[in-house]
Parts: C-alpha cells; structure tokens; sequence
C-alpha cells in the first residue's frame, strides 16, 4: 500500500552468511532512488539491535516509486525492494469515513487498504465521465494554426495559461481566450487562429460533484471491496447480489458493477472522448 507524503517509512532487510544464518555486516549501505533520479543514502546503525535484523526509518519528501538497495559487506548480501509515495493531495472521490459508513466498517484495522480502494474507484469513475476531482492539467498540443482547440480532459473549469513551445512562438492570454468547459474548445475571443505548437494548462474537474457521481462511485468501491474479501465474506453471486456484474465493459471487464454503470450514464463522456 502507498505511504501519504511525509510519512517515515521503516525499512528493513537480513544480512545472512552463505549458509542462510543471520549474522552481522562489517559493512551496510543502504540506497534509495527518489522518484526524480536522485539518491538518498541514510545512514543505517550497525550492529543491529538483533543479530542480523538490520532497519532505517526514511522520512519521505517526494511523491511517486522508491527503489531501495541493501548491500551488505564481511559477509556480501544484498537485497532490494520498492515502495510508492501518494501525491500530497491524491484525488479521491469521497472521504474514507464516507467509504466506512457505506460499507458499515466501524474499525481502523482496514483503513490504509480501503483508501487505496477509493483511489481506484476514484479512477475508475473518472474513465467514464471525466476528471470529478479538481486537478491541475499541463498538456502539449502540436499541430500547427487552428480556430479552435480541444483540451483533453473535460469538464474543463478554467484556463491557467497558454504558452508556446517553441522559442519565438506565439502564447496568448486567457483573457483574450473563450473556453466551453463542457466540451474542452478554446477559440480566441476575436476569432483569430490558435498557432501551436502550444502548451495549455487548466483546471479540470467539478465545483459541485452530482449525486449520481458520488453514488455510482460508492457502489463499485463496495464491488470491489466484496469480491477481493471473498474468501472471508464468500463468493459474489451474479443474480443474487444487487451489485453484480451481469456482462463485462469494454475496457474494464468485470470490475464496474451494472448498477454503478446506470448512476454515472447521465454524465457518461460522448464516444471518442477520454
């Protein structure tokens, strides 16, 4: 499961002999990759508390995939691993307590797992009816002189900025520019050409998210937080669960309850849009 940002992650790895018994290092660094490129090398207290049990708390500072390197020396092992970092504000469609309270949890021990759950559903509603959550856009738009633009990820609620990307091109100010957030167009307000190459960022997403949104979402986070329980809660039966899949969905499978699928179709993306 992903750590939220800033939190201290405890790594831990053995320094074992050939033969498989944990012993002590002479020597032990230990290496993490940031997700930029860079390396962390925090320094690691040898000998261990425990013979062989070797351990570093690592306060995380950036968002995305960590790999981490343990090499041991007298004797030579090594081990490696990875963990992930949200983002600071990872976008979700609703809180956890509202997740808990529609699933009728009541204790702390599942709380990590089910957020991530409700970063997928969050996502998976999000394929069908476009960004919900407010986010910030940067996307690069190529072709050459054009009246209008499209941006890809609509609604669309303002512009940020309009840049160029070549050195000597022409950027535009969003004053000068109109936006129909439903549909992504972006024309000029005295009906003039858009020259790219360009760079368009904007905010995409919803002031005010629908009911149906939010409860479509609620259904396929519970879909998905009973099928992967199964064994302890016992198989989902299609025809006698109010919340089963009848039929898989192009692109998604079995994962979008049919029921789900009816809430957000009021607020479905026109075919072609993504």
């Amino acid at each position: 499961m992903p750590f939220d940002l800033g939190d201290t992650v405890r790594l831990a790895a053995d320094s074992t002999d050939p033969g498989g018994t944990l012993t002590n290092a002479t020597g032990v660094t230990l290496t993490i990759t940031l997700p930029d490129g860079t390396t962390a090398t925090p320094a690691v207290t040898n000998p261990p508390a425990q013979t062989g049990k070797y351990s570093c708390d690592y306060v995380t500072t950036q968002a995305g995939r960590h790999s981490v390197r343990w090499l041991f020396t007298g004797p030579g092992s090594a081990y490696t691993d990875v963990f992930d970092v949200r983002e600071a504000v990872p976008p979700l469609l609703f809180s956890l307590a509202d997740a808990k309270k529609h699933l009728n949890i009541v204790s702390t021990a599942d709380d990590d797992e089910l957020r991530g759950w409700i970063e997928s559903t969050t996502r998976a509603v999000e394929w069908f009816v476009g960004p919900v959550v407010r986010r910030t856009v940067t996307e690069r738009h190529t072709f050459g002189c054009a009246p209008v633009r499209v941006l890809r990820q609509i609604p669309a609620l303002s512009l940020v900025s309009v840049t160029a990307v070549l050195t000597g091109g022409v950027g535009y100010q969003v004053a000068d520019l109109d936006l129909d957030g439903d549909t992504g167009e972006v024309q000029r307000k005295n009906g003039g050409l858009l020259t790219g190459p360009l760079i368009f960022t904007y905010t995409a997403g919803r002031t005010i998210i629908p009911a149906n949104i939010r409860d479509g979402g609620k259904l396929i986070l519970q879909h998905l937080w009973r099928t992967q329980r199964g064994s302890l809660r016992g198989p989902v039966i299609a025809g006698a669960d109010d919340y089963a899949v009848t039929e898989p969905i192009p692109g998604l499978g079995y994962a979008i309850p049919n029921r789900a699928l009816e809430l957000l179709e009021p607020d479905r993306l026109p075919p072609g849009v993504a």
